[in-house]
């Protein structure tokens, strides 16, 4: 087990600290940090006196930093202005998403962001420059159990625009302009050739764009448990980074240079597929990582963990609402604490290594994850074990020939044709696999039924941890 340092004590507070802030907001840092050090002379054991006054430091000063952020993220210029109709000067920062009846799109103008609603058809690209006249409106409050207002307050978006005309004027520049011309990359290179649902689902798994597919197939995905495959995440930063190196290490090159190259993909990565915070965490994690070795200072898997964790939290404490920040940390927390303790339970199994590994960490994510899915949408997928065994395989093989005809498109177009044709089958074997899942009786369950499964995983995810407690002793 980890031992816990003073790193991890004063990280955790910091954490602490900008999660407290959703709850109370203190302006103050200077009484909060009085009444911090205090309580850490008071409650620190014997011989931690100096990490208990800074963790009380960096908790006083994180607390009032996650305040002060969420009073910038509250703060809308457009809002007074809700019933008005404008005419506005808007770039788009995502690719829309089509809903029943209209699109719905990220945007900024005015300084603050905002997101359009436009009618069906087609869209303005990301990263345009827009002219655009449009209604200000206040977001649908709860509705049909989504909460629309509050779900975009938390990203700092306040109102959206009802777009009844909109022309492109041009285009963003800056980061925000390379960002969008690596992932126009990466999604004409990753899949020449390719078209339908075979080239949605490795647009899907790579950029986390499920835009290309059919509402059948995201229904398969989400009964099944593998939507999680479609927000992109860090296994593909892992895979990335690894691809990196190991491409370094057959030239030749030292690896310092490796880990350099892998520290420019995994922020060219990031900016392609933009700030979700599966990607975050693990781009954090495999830069630190990089940057260690290059120093010389290794660290432990929880710090780094800890340190992704802040990073997203001091951007925008809301985060800590958000589902893919829960069930990213949490299923990472699953495979640290419960994951090495089910490899060895499945030791005497008759099966290949791969399989074990896959069983276990599933079983792992599946545990912690399941009362996540049930509080955040109220649906538990009760076959996700099996689903991800089935297509554990699959996945690195999938971005693994997504990656490379990515990066032979430009010189060797034939050759990256063939890559995405076998990366097709590969798409096709795991969509099988989400509809087969999909189909068995049960495969997702709602209401009290959920709130079954959410419990037995709270509880087995207990007992598992009371198991291993006496090893954990046995050891120390």
């Amino acid at each position: 087990m980890t031992r816990v340092l003073p790193a991890h004590v004063v990280i955790a507070a910091c954490a602490f600290g900008l999660a407290a802030s959703d709850c109370v907001r203190i302006h103050d840092p200077a009484v909060l940090a009085v009444g911090a050090g205090l309580a850490a002379g008071v409650l620190a054991p014997a011989g931690w006196g100096r990490t208990a006054l800074l963790a009380a430091l960096a908790l006083a000063g994180t607390w009032w930093w996650g305040s002060t952020r969420l009073d910038q993220l509250d703060r809308s210029v457009l809002a007074p202005r809700i019933g008005t109709a404008d005419r506005f000067v808007a770039v788009t920062t995502a690719e829309a998403r089509r809903g029943s009846f209209d699109l719905r799109q990220p945007a900024r103008t005015r300084g603050e962001r905002v997101q359009l609603e436009l009618p069906l058809g087609r869209a303005p690209p990301q990263g345009a420059r827009l002219s655009l006249l449009a209604v200000v409106k206040a977001p649908r409050g709860p509705e049909h159990g989504f909460d629309e207002r509050t779900w975009l307050r938390r990203q700092g978006v306040h109102v959206v625009l009802h777009v009844d005309e909109w022309h492109v004027v041009g285009r963003r520049g800056g980061l925000g302009g390379v960002a969008d011309r690596l992932r126009r990359w990466l999604r004409r290179s990753s899949s020449p050739g390719l078209t339908g649902e075979r080239r949605a689902l490795v647009e899907g798994v790579l950029l986390g764009d499920d835009g290309g597919l059919s509402d059948g197939s995201k229904r398969a995905f989400r009964r099944s448990g593998l939507y999680h495959l479609l927000a992109v995440s860090g296994q593909n930063v892992v895979l990335l980074a690894g691809g990196v190196l190991a491409l370094a290490a057959a030239l030749g090159i030292g690896r310092a240079w490796g880990h350099l190259g892998a520290l420019t993909a995994i922020g060219a990565y990031v900016l392609a597929v933009g700030p979700q915070p599966s990607v975050i965490r693990a781009a954090i994690a495999g830069a630190a990582v990089s940057v260690a070795w290059l120093a010389g200072r290794l660290r432990d898997a929880w710090h780094l963990l800890l340190v992704a964790a802040c990073a997203l939290l001091a951007w925008n404490p809301y985060t800590l609402f958000d589902a893919g920040f829960q069930l990213s940390f949490g299923a990472v927390a699953a495979i640290f604490v419960l994951g090495r303790p089910f490899l060895r339970v499945l030791d005497g199994y008759p099966m290949p290594d791969w399989l074990r590994s896959a069983i276990a960490i599933s079983a792992a994510c599946t545990l912690v994850t399941a009362p996540i899915l049930w509080f955040e949408f109220g649906r538990v997928s009760l076959y996700g074990v099996v689903a991800n065994a089935l297509v554990e395989p699959a996945v690195p093989l999938l971005l693994g020939l997504s990656f490379s005809a990515a990066v032979v498109e430009p010189f060797a177009p034939a050759v990256a044709v063939s890559l995405a044709w076998a990366d097709g089958w590969v798409a096709v074997y795991i969509a099988s696999c989400a509809r087969a899942i999909s189909a068995l009786p049960a495969a997702q369950v709602s209401g009290r039924a959920a709130a079954v499964a959410a419990a037995a995983s709270i509880a087995g995810a207990a007992l598992a941890w009371r198991r291993l407690r006496p090893a954990r002793t046995a050891r120390a």
